[in-house]
């Protein structure tokens, strides 16, 4: 992997991070200031997403224009996660980290204000678009300031925005929509925006603009590229609702979305200073870690979405009554990730066992899943979580020390331009496969109930036997979607066989 490893472009492509500020409280502050801005970037999607129904309520907009406020949201965001490192880099790392946090902060506060639609779905764009540009900041910081014994535990906060913020979604959304207003699931970030700005501008250093990076600026990349991933997540986003590949639309999206991305990565591979430095997937560490994540994402969403959906459907459960079972694995992770942290950083640990047992974990509490009934309340779905409260991070976390462990601290951006948008892609592709089997199971289970059902008299009741078969065939997909990720958990325990190599701790030198 030597000749991997810094050239002369790669040099001009980062910061000089040959001598980083000195270790100690003030960058600890800038640190948890990012981490802050990150989860609540998180958060403001997840929440308007499960509240969306009353968004579009409050509102007057049809379920329709609903999507495409989640889908333009995404999209940018996404987006945003590619080229972020690029930006951070020439304008600074502090200022950027600002201007994207007062702008995510100004636009949550508009978007309850806006008039119509139309510049309501212009808001979130942009507001994706500032909030996607967060969370490649969080991974810099930590590979750029942190000493190597305590890099672990700055990756650990990075993991919690997998971990710990999308569980928080539900809950959040059911005490804004319950109890206070359907307007704080976008004014919810402003608090929150506020501390992060000042513990950023207090805790990172001031690097100098280098604004001489726009002369070899790669302006074919963000033209292929930008477009592309918009694209892509849109037509994903937007496919089950038009039935895929039967629309002209999703076609569209879809197959001009990979043709751009195509020409995108062929363009990344000979550009001086690239978005996207593809000679990094020779790492073998690295390819295997955003594999790896692609699976994981959907396991980890679909544990969040299966129940909330079963007992919204069969047992009528508005989010607040969801939100107990997904605290009780979302708020641990405050502490499960820490302990992770520390047992990966013994070096006579091995992450790959680690991330093993975490996927086995993750397994185990879908198989489980697998079992659910008719007869099932929110109480049943506790035990899974508490599995899920140390399979999750056991799962995320050695993903991220075997990808930034075989990488020198100049090729950060690089790192977190890949890891961050993989992530982003992946959760959409995650929705996509879940939309997808959801649908396809639910209509193979209700042809099934009518089939067996044959030719019985419904009686006067026949509303109400409609209503079981439906109920009976909600409770059979959820079966399903559990056995599909124990499935794809199983598979990606496989894969620890054949791909990674030992990643040891990281270390200073002596």
């Amino acid at each position: 992997m030597t000749s991997l490893t810094v050239t002369a472009p790669l040099a001009v492509a980062s910061p000089a991070a040959a001598a980083p500020p000195a270790f100690g409280p003030r960058i600890i502050i800038g640190l948890v200031g990012v981490l802050l801005a990150v989860l609540v970037s998180g958060l403001n999607e997840m929440v308007t997403k499960v509240a969306l129904a009353d968004i579009r309520g409050a509102l007057a907009i049809g379920y329709d224009e609903g999507t495409w406020l989640v889908a333009s949201y995404t999209a940018t965001s996404v987006a945003a996660m590619a080229f972020a490192p690029w930006c951070a880099v020439t304008f600074s790392l502090r200022r950027f980290t600002l201007c994207a946090i007062s702008a995510f902060t100004l636009l949550g506060v508009l978007c309850p204000f806006a008039p119509n639609y139309e510049s309501l779905l212009l808001m979130r764009t942009l507001q994706g678009l500032a909030g996607g540009a967060l969370p490649p900041m969080l991974m810099t910081v930590a590979l750029r300031f942190l000493p190597a014994n305590v890099k672990l535990y700055g990756l650990a906060g990075y993991a919690l925005t997998a971990t710990f913020g999308p569980g928080l979604g539900t809950p959040l959304a059911g005490l804004w929509t319950e109890y206070v207003g359907w307007q704080w699931t976008f004014w919810q970030v402003i608090a929150p925006c506020l501390i992060a700005m000042a513990a950023v501008a207090y805790g990172l250093p001031q690097d100098p603009l280098r604004l001489e990076r726009f002369k070899q600026f790669n302006w074919r990349g963000l033209m292929l590229g930008f477009p592309a991933i918009c694209m892509l997540v849109i037509g994903i986003l937007q496919g089950n609702r038009l039935d895929w590949f039967e629309s002209n639309l999703i076609c569209a999206l879809l197959g001009g979305g990979l043709l751009l991305l195509v020409l995108f990565l062929i363009n990344e591979w000979s550009q001086p200073i690239p978005f996207f430095k593809m000679q990094m997937l020779g790492i073998r560490n690295l390819s295997f870690a955003l594999l790896t994540l692609a699976g994981v994402l959907v396991v980890l969403l679909a544990v969040i979405i299966i129940p909330s959906s079963y007992l919204a459907q069969v047992q009528g459960y508005r989010p607040v009554q969801t939100a107990p079972i997904m605290l009780l694995a979302a708020l641990p992770q405050l502490i499960a990730l820490p302990l992770v942290a520390a047992l990966c950083n013994l070096r006579w640990v091995d992450c790959r066992w680690v991330l093993g047992i975490g996927l086995s974990l993750l397994a185990l509490s879908c198989i489980g899943g697998s079992h659910l009934t008719s007869v099932w309340i929110r109480d049943d779905f506790y035990v899974l979580q508490w599995m899920q409260i140390f399979g999750q991070p056991m799962a995320v976390l050695p993903l991220l020390m075997l990808a930034t462990g075989s990488i020198t601290p100049m090729e950060g951006p690089y790192a977190s331009a890949w890891f961050n948008t993989v992530k982003g892609l992946s959760a959409v592709v995650a929705t996509g496969v879940i939309e997808v089997l959801t649908t396809t199971r639910l209509h193979f289970h209700s042809t099934m109930l009518v089939d067996n059902l044959g030719n019985s008299p419904l009686a006067d009741d026949s509303a109400g036997l409609a209503h079981r078969l439906r109920e009976q065939a909600v409770v059979l997909t959820a079966s399903d979607l559990y056995l599909c990720m124990a499935g794809i958990a199983a598979t990606l325990i496989l894969l620890i066989f054949w791909l990674p190599t030992r990643m040891y701790p990281p270390r200073a030198p002596t």
